[in-house]
């Protein structure tokens, strides 16, 4: 059986779908945002390199959206 239940668990399978398609949606954006963050520090380092300098300690990086730091 399985599928979402609500707080009295009744399937409820049209909140199911619902939530699920908002899950996917969010782990979707979630995955581009931790592309564009890699490349971003893929980019960094490479100018940092071509400007003869090296990085010494870790980039922490905010999203001015989320508020979610990446370190």
């Amino acid at each position: 059986m399985g599928g979402y239940r609500n707080k009295e668990g009744y399937p409820d399978p049209t909140a199911g779908e619902a939530i699920g398609t908002l899950t996917k949606e969010e782990r979707r954006e979630e995955r581009e945002r931790n592309a564009a963050v890699t490349s971003l520090i893929t980019m960094l380092k490479q100018i940092i390199s071509l400007a003869g300098f090296e990085l010494v300690e870790r980039i922490v990086l905010r999203d001015k959206e989320t508020g979610k730091e990446y370190r």
